[in-house]
């Protein structure tokens, strides 16, 4: 098996630098758009032979050093027992905000192994399927983020129904992110048992957070929960988007590899985080556009500052966007192997 992702991940030396890129299998592929016609997002998402062609799409056309299992954050909150639905150019829409303490009562902790099966199932048919070529990555939403989607009944600008909570009814929000807490751990753990050799946690919405309120309101349930996975012997990723004002704590999370936004010089951020963590990123997606030889001078300075980390795994700084075209994809990833050394 190609692992040199997971030796990164663990701080070991490479033959190169790893590249994967977040939403790899996704809208800017057109053998995406031919599977996802097919039915739903959620349809798709909920089916283990379709989900695990489009996770494996990626590592066909691009040639990337992971997979990460076709699914989203949100699945679990369902099962949870708060209805979703998916809307075109509008997202997540949860109908019934969760608001007030009956709301939260309500929710309960879904089994993995039977209210999330369809997920088990994509990650057992997925390592059969890529039968050793990469490393599978799984995951999760981490309890802010997937607290504000629950809080707001969608995305939001301001989250002020979130931060109202936070600020005003301390204890409805502490029980509402202990249940996704929760939920979270249970639903990692089954991830790594069915298969998944590598954990990310995605915090989307943490960089809304001034750095006192990430520690008190947001930090914790992370640690909390990658305690309890740490057990299962598999890299965990953790991913605070817009989080540079957040280095320093989020290194407190316990995590094996922090990723890294691109509105952070990942040079200065290796150097705040010492070694005692892997680094996860952190080109802009829309610098995909570049001209090749502007690319290639920037992939050259994320490839040189990442080998001052204990480990550097290359990825966009966030999703790559489904305006890019995939043969910008498929160049970058050409790039950071030949830059960083790859026979």
């Amino acid at each position: 098996m190609n692992d040199t992702f997971l030796k990164a991940c663990r701080g070991e030396k490479t033959d190169y630098t790893p590249i994967w890129i977040m939403r790899q299998a996704g809208r800017y592929l057109p053998q995406y758009h031919t599977v996802r016609s097919k039915g739903t997002f959620l349809d798709l998402c909920k089916n283990p032979e379709r989900a695990a062609e489009v996770t494996i799409q990626p590592i066909d056309y691009l040639g990337v050093d992971a997979a990460i299992l076709f699914s989203d954050i949100l699945v679990p909150l369902e099962k949870m027992g708060a209805p979703l639905d998916f809307y075109e150019k509008r997202g997540p829409v949860f109908a019934n905000p969760i608001r007030d303490k009956a709301a939260v009562d309500k929710l309960v902790i879904p089994d993995p192994e039977i209210d999330l099966v369809y997920v088990m199932d994509t990650i057992r048919l997925l390592r059969k399927e890529l039968a050793g070529r990469v490393p599978l990555i799984g995951f999760s939403g981490a309890p802010f983020t997937l607290a504000t989607y629950l809080i707001e009944g969608g995305s939001s600008k301001n989250y002020f129904e979130t931060k109202k909570m936070m600020y005003t009814a301390p204890e409805l929000y502490k029980a509402l992110l202990d249940k996704i807490t929760d939920c979270t751990i249970t639903y990692l753990q089954a991830q790594a048992a069915a298969g998944a050799q590598a954990l990310q946690i995605f915090d989307s919405w943490a960089g809304v957070l001034a750095p006192d309120d990430f520690a008190e309101f947001a930090l914790p349930y992370v640690q909390r929960i990658i305690k309890a996975i740490k057990p299962c012997g598999v890299p965990i990723i953790y991913f605070a988007n817009n989080g540079a004002t957040l280095l320093d704590l989020s290194k407190t999370s316990g995590a094996d590899v922090l990723g890294l936004d691109w509105r952070v010089n990942i040079g200065d951020a290796i150097a705040r985080l010492g070694q005692d963590v892997s680094v996860q990123g952190n080109l802009d997606p829309i610098a995909l556009l570049l001209p090749a030889d502007k690319l290639e001078k920037r992939v050259q300075a994320i490839v040189d500052a990442g080998k001052q980390a204990r480990g550097h795994v290359f990825n966009l700084g966030h999703g790559i966007l489904p305006e890019t075209p995939p043969e910008k994809a498929k160049l970058v990833v050409e790039l950071v192997h030949r830059l960083s050394g790859k026979a």
